[in-house]
This record gives C-alpha cells, sequence and structure tokens, in this order.
C-alpha cells in the first residue's frame, strides 16, 4: 500500500462555537487546514466529514454537500460518515481508504459538533436523550441519561473486578485537567482540579446516577467543536508542497465494531478494541513498546482506564495505576492525552477522533506546547471508540522518514 501523510492538522478552541452555523464550521475547518500548508481547497482530490448530532441537534443533513460549497470542492468524491464518537476516527479510515484506491492523492477529514445553541447554552435533558440513540433500544429502559448510566455500570464493573478504586480513577481527570492548562484549544485550560475535588461530593461534583460511582469530575464535557486533517499519499506531498519530514505518517490502523447491546459480551475485555489496535501495530511493524505517546478515549475515566489498556501499556485491571504511579503523564513511560483527553480538552464528537490524531501528530513532530511535549518522540498510538465500546478506529503513528 502508499503510505499515508498528515500534511495538516487544525482545529477550533473546544467548548462554545456560539452563532456558527454548521456551513460556516465546515468551510472553517476546511479553510484552516487549507491554511496550514499554504494551498487553497481545489488542491484536495477527496474528503470525508464525520459528526453524530447533526440531524437530531442541527437539523441538518447531507453534510458532504456542505463541504462541496467551499470553492474548489464541487464535483469531488466527498462523503458524510457516521460511527457515534468514533465518527472522527471513521473519516480519516474514508480518506485514506480513497487514496488507497486510486482515487485521488490528497484529500481532507473534517469533524465537527455543535451541541450548544449561539448562547452557548446546552439543553442536558436534549443531549442525553440524543446521545442515547447511539446504545441498544433494549438497554435504555429506566436510563435519564443513557451513556453516563451505562459507563456508570461499566466503572462499577471494573472496580469490583480489578479492587479499583474512585480514587485511582480520579487520578485519571486530576492529571488531564493539568495537561489542558496548557493547551490553548481545550475546553477547560482555566479548570484545575485537585484528587480531593474529584472525589468529594460537594458543589458543582455530584454522583451522576445514584447508586453507582461515576461523579461529575469523571465524565467528559459536552463540547462544540472542528477538526480536520489534509492527508496526502507521497506524490501528492509534492503536489502540495510539503517536504515528507515536515510530515507524520499514518503508519498502521484498525477498525472494529462488536455488538452495540452491552449486556452478554465483556466490556471490559473489548474484542474489537483490542482487534482493531493489534490491526493497527500489525499494519506499523510496532509494539507497544514501540509508543511512548497516545491518546485514548476517556470518555469517563474508566475508558481512561480501558483505553491505556487496549493499547497495550497495562495489563487488564492495572490501566487506572498507570495513571496514579505517573506513568502516563507528560514526562511518564508512555505520555497519554496530554492534550487534555475528553474529560479536559473536550468531547466535540465528530471532532474528537480527528483531534487525537492531530494532537498526536503535534507531538510526533516537536509542537505540542512545551510543558506538554514528549522528550524523544517514537511513535504514537490512538483509540477511538463509538457507543458502549462498541465502535473502534485506531492508528499508530510516526514521523515520517
Amino acid at each position: 500500500m502508499k503510505p499515508i501523510y498528515i500534511a495538516s492538522f487544525h482545529q477550533s478552541r473546544f467548548g462554545k462555537l456560539m452563532g456558527m452555523t454548521v456551513p460556516q464550521i465546515l468551510d472553517s475547518a476546511i479553510q484552516g487546514a487549507c491554511r496550514q500548508i499554504a494551498v487553497e481547497p481545489g488542491a484536495l482530490d477527496v474528503g470525508s466529514v464525520g459528526a453524530a448530532c447533526n440531524f437530531s441537534l442541527n437539523e441538518q443533513g447531507l453534510l458532504a454537500g456542505l463541504m462541496a460549497n467551499t470553492p474548489g470542492l464541487a464535483g469531488k468524491p466527498i462523503e458524510a460518515v457516521e460511527n457515534a464518537c468514533a465518527s472522527g476516527g471513521q473519516a480519516v479510515l474514508s480518506v485514506i481508504q480513497k487514496l488507497l484506491l486510486g482515487m485521488g492523492e490528497t484529500g481532507i477529514a473534517v469533524g465537527y459538533e455543535k451541541m450548544r445553541d449561539a448562547e452557548g447554552k446546552m439543553d442536558g435533558e436534549l443531549i442525553g436523550k440524543v446521545l442515547g440513540y447511539f446504545s441498544d433500544p433494549g438497554e435504555r429502559d429506566g436510563k435519564t441519561f443513557v451513556f453516563p448510566h451505562i459507563f456508570a455500570e461499566v466503572m462499577q464493573e471494573y472496580m469490583q473486578t480489578y479492587g479499583v478504586t474512585e480514587r485511582d480513577l480520579a487520578a485519571i481527570a486530576v492529571q488531564e485537567y493539568a495537561n489542558a492548562k496548557f493547551n490553548p484549544c481545550a475546553q477547560m485550560s482555566k479548570g484545575q482540579i485537585t484528587i480531593d475535588q474529584a472525589l468529594n461530593i460537594e458543589g458543582m461534583n455530584r454522583y451522576v446516577i445514584e447508586g453507582l460511582p461515576l461523579k461529575t469530575y469523571d465524565c467528559s464535557q459536552i463540547t462544540d467543536g472542528y477538526a480536520a486533517l489534509i492527508l496526502a499519499t507521497e506524490e501528492g506531498l509534492a503536489r502540495l508542497g510539503v517536504p515528507k519530514s515536515e510530515c507524520v505518517e499514518i503508519a498502521g490502523w484498525g477498525q472494529a465494531t462488536d455488538p452495540i447491546r452491552r449486556e452478554g459480551r465483556d466490556v471490559l475485555r473489548p474484542i474489537g478494541a483490542n482487534r482493531a489496535m493489534q490491526t493497527a501495530y500489525r499494519m506499523a511493524g510496532a509494539t507497544p513498546a514501540d509508543v511512548n505517546i497516545a491518546e485514548v478515549h476517556d470518555c469517563f475515566t474508566v475508558m481512561g482506564a480501558l483505553g491505556t489498556e487496549v493499547i497495550g501499556k497495562a495489563e487488564p485491571g492495572k490501566g487506572a495505576r498507570y495513571w496514579v504511579e505517573g506513568e502516563a503523564a507528560p514526562g511518564g513511560e508512555c505520555a497519554i492525552n496530554t492534550s487534555g483527553g475528553l474529560i479536559a480538552k473536550g468531547h466535540p464528537i465528530g471532532a474528537t477522533g480527528i483531534a487525537m490524531i492531530g494532537w498526536s501528530a503535534l507531538q510526533l513532530l516537536g509542537k505540542a506546547p512545551a510543558e506538554l511535549q514528549v522528550k524523544n518522540p517514537r511513535a504514537a498510538a490512538t483509540f477511538n471508540i463509538g457507543g458502549p465500546i462498541c465502535a473502534s478506529v485506531c492508528t499508530v503513528l510516526r514521523a515520517a522518514e
């Protein structure tokens, strides 16, 4: 297969997009990525866009057509993809597949989510209902906020199975807030928390579901935001005028889907997620030992622990301990979620998978903020999920040679 490279990465600040419309969001993502390398959108051969709530929250379909509104993209192969919270990662795979099929040499993957209104306010009950659409219908009864409820059950199962404490999992959120302080695009860059704040039930921190251990600080953010990656073959890089030495190679990738129903399967050892990650490692000719940068899908702290295990940095049940011992910190054995993760960077669903890959590329190129930059970066792994640990998109990245 032709090698595929990241030529450009651009993202908004995560948090609130206020009065931006969906057409404006998509055009801003495309134009922003193009400005990074001083090319016009017409230099792009193919495209893909990922979003999850465009119908339900934005009353907008045919996102590919909105991308084609950007001058230079009309008449080109563009598609929209939806894979719940893995929609962004799926958009990246969509572009890769187009390039490998010979449909072009350059392409752009865009992801976005607009979850708040023009005043920056959110309708929590509506968002909870909408996100619930990405679960099995049979597992929604009795759950007002479906996904926090499902992952609260996963968190309880993880704690009981492995003897992990709420304090252990809270350490993940504390580290991610500390990282977000130095990421200018992070939603919670101005908010810091201590381990006691993450544990104590007071102020905004409360148990989300009665009788289950999930607390406010264990949860990711409701977020507006967009992100875009320009991908290219070696021939495409030459056309764009981007030196390969300034790029990151997507050396391996994998995608797998488990049944959406949580009941009846081992979500603590998710078959699809592990298969997708191992596929990415094999394609890249790499192992977990080669990786010292990672971005994992911590929609809730328990997923920060499970994600650490999926990428091969901890044995089952030891993921939280990896964080407690400082191994996931920017100076640790493998710096995980130096961006702040979904918990502190924010989680604009369709943009999340793209932003994870883009931030990892910045780390590999030595372009992350100084306080977060990993010394001697070798390779990066990303793990993007959708649904109740259902859809998984994984990548392995390394600086181009």
